[in-house]
């Protein structure tokens, strides 16, 4: 059970704060002050999109606030305020003509900002995949580590990489090789069995020459006492868009089995939310760029950001209870989401605080 007591109040009308997504706001609707909404906001008319984002923000709030007394018992203020900045984000909504607009907290454990990051990077992304004569998936790794080892390896595995870039792109300017071409993300997993972390990328190039050029550095710079070419995958893909969400979809799971190796117990054993563990992978991953681009350049967006003045709407409040949001006037629930009762035992029983 949430307590309540310990969240910070935010009980503020719009107009005290200064908003990235919200203008010029104002206080309830019974003084139907206007708003100035920036941004395109969400259709509200899908409920699917609705239940969806009600799921992403029941996740992220029972896993934030034992994130938050675990950072706060490292002594670390700066991810305790930035944590409470995602339990805040999308809390309150503006609904007008069907059209959702909240503040975002954009923060990398908050899965509501990690959906739309993933969207808005698909259709970055995607049409560059789609001129590619022969995408291959390439997923690169090293040995794993322990959690005092983390903070380092992360920052080795980037500059591996960074080695690795340089040299193909010598040999290119040489006329000796390909051209590196990519989309690259760095992820994090934790292995609770056998308490490691392994810190690894996946890849998106446009043709199995540039994918084995790649490989071959990768086990070069590593040597093997860090990296096996057993460990290492290059696939050929066959399916564009689901490969790129693959690269682009997150930093580190939240749900995690608690032997990830053994696939009889996997299918057996209810997945596992590990605390200190992701806390360990968030501090290793603070400041560092999960994804970066190689070879390409994006066009330049024409978009324009839009706002619109709006003298009729409704504000509704997240409420965990019935995780969901709640008309501030007629009390009904936005979603109507029910959750599956496995995510719910998860979220509720099975959260483990200390083991990293």
């Amino acid at each position: 059970m949430i307590d309540f007591e310990r969240v910070p109040s935010v009980k503020k009308s719009f107009r005290q704060s200064s908003l990235d997504t919200l203008g010029q706001l104002g206080t309830t609707k019974k003084m139907k002050i206007p708003l100035e909404l920036i941004g395109r906001g969400t259709d509200a008319s899908d409920n699917q999109t609705l239940r969806r984002k009600a799921k992403k923000k029941l996740v992220t709030n029972k896993v934030v606030l034992p994130l938050i007394d675990y950072a706060r018992s490292k002594g670390n203020e700066d991810m305790v305020r930035s944590l409470w900045n995602t339990y805040h984000c999308q809390e309150r909504l503006i609904l007008s003509e069907n059209i959702m607009h909240g503040v975002y907290c954009k923060n990398r454990i908050c899965t509501v900002c990690n959906g739309n990051r993933k969207a808005e990077m698909i259709n970055k992304y995607l049409p560059i995949v789609e001129t590619w004569s022969d995408p291959h998936f390439i997923t690169l790794t090293a040995k794993s580590c322990f959690a005092n080892q983390l903070y380092d390896r992360m920052r080795n595995t980037k500059r591996a990489f960074k080695i690795i870039a340089d040299i193909i792109k010598k040999r290119h300017q040489r006329g000796k090789g390909p051209k590196l071409v990519a989309i690259k993300s760095l992820e994090c997993n934790f292995n609770p069995y056998k308490r490691t972390y392994n810190p690894h990328f996946h890849i998106l190039v446009p043709s199995i020459e540039v994918a084995e050029i790649v490989l071959q550095e990768w086990l070069r710079t590593w040597t093997g006492k860090y990296a096996q070419l057993i460990a290492q995958k290059i696939r050929k893909v066959e399916d564009r868009e689901r490969d790129l969400i693959e690269v682009v979809k997150y930093g580190s799971k939240i749900l995690t089995e608690p032997n990830p190796n053994n696939k009889i117990e996997r299918r057996k054993i209810t997945r596992r939310v590990y605390i200190a563990a992701l806390y360990n992978i968030l501090r290793a991953m603070r400041g560092l760029r999960l994804t970066d681009t190689y070879g390409f350049e994006l066009p330049k967006s024409k978009t324009k950001t839009k706002s619109v003045t709006v003298f009729d709407y409704d504000e509704l409040s997240y409420d965990m209870e019935m995780m969901d949001w709640v008309n501030e006037d007629t009390g009904e629930t936005l979603s109507n989401y029910e959750p599956d009762p496995e995510l719910l035992h998860i979220l509720n029983k099975n959260i483990e605080t200390e083991l990293c």
